[in-house]
């Protein structure tokens, strides 16, 4: 299948083409915002027209027996094991946000025959472990996840595949973070431009006096883009922070939309990005407050740190207004290491590979630091070193 064949189609024809309901709200939507090109403002620096010109197998989406595990693993869209006693089951789809920005939001659940759902039980540590084997294959799967009231619960998710390539991962996260509750969700994400592309639309509705704490640590090459709407209620916070390393010819990066619909909700989002290499980054953030969002408090901030000059930063932090009771402000900066704290590093003895690598974690741990759990602080910078140090045998 080839996704760029529902272009400049009718709703019938995508309905014939995808085989679904021709009354699906999903379809109407997806027709209405049209498959994403470079003209697209969330798409403009991305290869998404070279993506959707592939030629894929579509995957047959068998729900098997689960074995039990320390942690969920989902290998190519299924659930294959978890943690005993754990709600995992699959569902006809109905958790879709009627008013998600990205396209591709609503062709990942038109393509999915159903969804994961994971119920999580009190004040739990969930493990995700994404894993991807096939080629040449469009690997597409839906996760609806909710958590409980009162409750405090973590998600780590990290990804792994094997020798693959050619492929395109469309999947993504409906999250409901129940009143009263907090939900952290921590991503890190490494791989190489020949293993896949990814595409993750999330949605993310932050209840009552509820909070949403995600973190996403991306590093290495290849096309990843995470496209996410956060919407939050009254008195709902959302912290969000991204760290980005990428080198080669990477374009990567996070387009986000954080909606105050409720009084006193509050949301802070900062990215930090390093760049090597003829890698492209990407941060296009809006955070739109709503008339009924009176006293509202939003912050925003994208800093990027070129280590090549041909690295290229995209950046657009912006906010929407509708109201005077408020406070918020947004800034972006980019920039190169300090010459100076170089030159003073291999004074002392320190190679220039190194003194590089001491500036740019310097410059990244504001929000590894914010990482509670030192097992997974430690991960995160073994990813980050090991993508680290391929760009430099790359370039020696």
């Amino acid at each position: 299948m080839r996704l760029d064949a529902l272009k400049e189609k009718t709703v019938e024809e995508m309905g014939e083409i995808l085989g679904t309901d021709l009354q699906s709200p999903a379809l109407a939507r997806l027709h209405a915002l049209g498959l994403p090109s470079k003209k697209s403002e969330a798409y403009r620096y991305f290869d998404i027209d070279r993506l959707l010109a592939q030629e894929y197998t579509l995957l047959d989406y068998v729900p098997r027996s689960i074995q039990e595990s320390d942690h969920i693993e989902i290998v190519d869209g299924t659930v294959v094991s978890a943690p005993k006693g754990m709600r995992i089951f699959y569902e006809a789809d109905k958790h879709i946000d009627p008013e998600h920005f990205d396209p591709l939001y609503y062709l990942s659940h038109l393509l999915s025959p159903h969804v994961i759902k994971i119920e999580i039980d009190g004040d739990a540590h969930v493990e995700i472990v994404h894993r991807f084997t096939k080629s040449n294959a469009l690997i597409n799967y839906r996760i609806a996840l909710e958590n409980q009231s009162n409750r405090h619960a973590i998600v780590y998710e990290r990804f792994e595949n094997e020798a693959i390539s050619n492929s395109l991962v469309l999947y993504g996260y409906d999250i409901k973070v129940a009143p009263d509750s907090t939900l952290r969700v921590l991503k890190t994400q490494t791989f190489d431009a020949q293993h896949y592309a990814i595409v993750a639309s999330h949605n993310i509705h932050v209840e009552r006096q509820a909070n949403a704490l995600l973190k996403s640590f991306d590093f290495g090459g290849g096309l990843g883009l995470q496209l996410i709407r956060v919407l939050l209620e009254e008195h709902a916070h959302t912290e969000m922070g991204h760290l980005l390393y990428l080198n080669s010819d990477s374009r990567r990066g996070t387009i986000s939309q954080i909606v105050h619909r409720g009084q006193h909700s509050t949301s802070s989002q900062e990215a930090k990005n390093i760049l090597d290499g003829h890698s492209r980054g990407i941060f296009d953030a809006l955070i739109k407050v709503e008339h009924s969002a009176k006293y509202t408090k939003a912050h925003q901030n994208s800093k990027a740190i070129l280590l090549d000059e041909k690295a290229y930063m995209a950046a657009k932090p912006q906010l929407e207004i509708y109201i005077d009771e408020l406070e918020a402000s947004h800034g972006s900066t980019t920039g190169q290491l300090d010459e100076k704290q170089l030159f003073y590093l291999q004074s002392r003895g320190i190679s220039a590979v190194e003194a590089r690598k001491m500036l740019v974690i310097a410059f990244a741990n504001t929000l590894i630091e914010k990482v509670k759990d030192s097992r997974q602080q430690e991960r995160i910078k073994e990813e980050f070193e090991r993508a680290f140090y391929a760009m430099q045998k790359e370039t020696a």
